[in-house]
């Protein structure tokens, strides 16, 4: 590694020593804190400079280094070729090409030409005269950088009259610096995803990296060697194909390239625009559209060519194609299922598989579908319900017991009953009619009707003809019916009659007579 260049005021020092004192190589060294050589080759540059000491008057610290550290020689334009600094810029962009390949190129075309050390200094002093926007080196197709402006533009709502705020989303290429930007309602998930579906769409195909600030919707844990990112985000990135790569946590120049589109959105988009009165985003971004191709097609200084000719030469033939349909917006939720084998999403509940009561699933909700995952497998998936407080359950996630409990209805009880006797239909209609809701009547009429496994259908439909008679609406009065035999004076029959027990307290019948 080459040795740090001294101060004009150091090296005056050490030409002051070495030729009004005299002192050796060694000595001076020692004193003024430098290797020995370093002090033989600033002597050697003085005297090839026809310098001593004192130096001559008037002769300032830059008038030194000029003469001191000359640089490479000026070419001669009528003996030598100088090569064009934007081509060799707009080159250096493409995949694989380097600084000594251009040079060969350059001396294949000029075998005259200049070597390959005055290529290299000539290039990084035209490099540092340039825009600063053009400084920073991207392979073409490679990487663009996103982010949201600082500053809003206003949209009057017609409804109200109201007046809110508009987001700009700004995008930049990294070869070609070609600019993109959009509004969007919000700077939340949906209108950032969205935004990049609508960049793709633009650019009509997919870079390698994409490269994005810190802002909640896109990072979860903006940490400067491991970051999370939002589910969605890296769902979409796997869609199209492409890599997040977010910025370091404070340092903006990562994503130089979107911090200076920024501020050229906000001079020649948000400026131009800020007396407009817009009643809709899609005005305001029909507008923005046409000042961006304006923006595009600006030729940059330096380059000799615009930001949109340099992107039809580096960045497009070098992106990836781009997937259709567009990418569908979803957001994931994590939530344990409930002891009704139910979980919530925008307050309506979706029935998964009873197995995965008190479980973690993971929710992907989407504007039409809502899908549950478990350990990455997909166990259940439902069609979007807009209302709330509601249920929605699949029979097959029910466990037998529900299921069977869940398939009756007022129509099927009353079907079953049928099949007893008119009495018994009469009885269910009555026990369902006093309820306020005829569901809180299924568990009787569920009751009664299994009691006929035990008395049979005959003496069920007489009990409930008596039930029916004296107003009886629960399953203990019709069972009481049937276990005093009272059933049987509606069949014409007499009841059992059974002969006192024996018990000193009982005088029986002979005690009257």
């Amino acid at each position: 590694m080459p040795t740090e260049r001294l101060s004009m005021r150091r090296i005056r020092d050490v030409l002051r020593l070495k030729f009004e004192a005299g002192l050796s190589d060694r000595t001076l060294a020692a004193a003024v804190g430098i290797s020995k050589g370093a002090v033989a080759a600033y002597v050697y540059r003085a005297r090839a400079a026809g310098l001593s000491w004192p130096l001559p008057a008037g002769l300032d610290d830059t008038a030194l280094e000029r003469r001191l550290f000359p640089g490479p020689p000026a070419p001669e334009a009528a003996s030598r070729a100088v090569p064009d600094w934007a081509g060799v810029e707009r080159e250096l962009r493409r995949r694989g090409v380097t600084r000594a390949l251009l040079w060969q190129e350059y001396r294949a075309q000029h075998p005259d030409g200049f070597g390959y050390s005055w290529f290299c200094e000539a290039y990084d002093a035209w490099k540092g005269q340039v825009s600063p926007t053009m400084r920073q080196s991207h392979v073409g197709g490679e990487k663009v950088f996103v982010d949201f402006a600082g500053d809003t533009m206003g949209v009057v709502d017609p409804g109200s009259g109201e007046v809110w705020q508009a987001k700009l989303f700004v995008a930049c290429m990294g070869a070609s610096n070609l600019v993109f930007a959009e509004a969007r309602a919000s700077e939340g998930l949906a209108d950032w995803l969205g935004a990049h579906g609508n960049l793709f769409a633009a650019l009509g195909g997919v870079p390698k990296f994409v490269v994005c600030d810190n802002l909640k919707a896109a990072v979860t844990n903006p940490d400067r060697h491991d970051p999370g990112l939002n589910r969605s985000y890296l769902e979409m990135a796997e869609y199209y194909g492409t890599t997040i790569l977010p910025a370091r946590p404070g340092k903006p120049r990562d994503k130089a390239k979107v911090e200076q589109s920024v501020l050229l959105a906000e001079r020649w988009i948000m400026a131009r625009l800020r007396h407009a009165r817009f009643l809709s985003l899609v005005e305001l971004n029909a507008a923005i559209t046409i000042l961006t191709a304006e923006l595009n097609a600006r030729i940059m200084r330096g380059f000799g060519a615009s930001r949109a000719e340099l992107f039809a030469s580096l960045d497009a033939p070098a992106l990836r194609g781009l997937r259709t349909p567009p990418y569908a917006f979803a957001r994931w939720k994590r939530c344990r299922v409930g002891l009704d084998y139910h979980v919530e999403a925008d307050g309506h509940w979706y029935s998964v598989p009873f197995r995965l009561i008190r479980q973690l699933v993971d929710l992907r909700i989407g504007e039409a579908t809502l899908e549950v995952f478990h350990k990455g497998e997909r166990v259940a998936s439902h069609v979007r319900v807009p209302h709330r407080r509601g249920h929605t359950t699949i029979p097959e996630h029910m466990p037998n017991a529900h299921r069977r409990h869940a398939q009756w209805t007022p129509a099927r009880l009353l079907e079953e009953a049928g099949k007893v006797g008119p009495s018994t239909t009469a009885l269910c209609e009555a026990v369902m009619a006093a309820r306020p809701h005829p569901e809180q009547g299924f568990r009787t009429c569920l009751g009664i009707l299994g009691l006929a496994r035990i008395y049979g259908a005959v003496r069920l439909e007489a009990a409930c003809g008596r039930g029916v008679g004296i107003r009886a609406r629960t399953v203990t009065s019709i069972r009481s019916i049937l276990q005093t035999g009272l059933d049987r004076a509606c069949l014409g029959e007499e009841p059992d009659r059974l002969p006192p027990p024996l018990h000193g307290n009982i005088r029986g019948g002979g005690y009257f007579h």
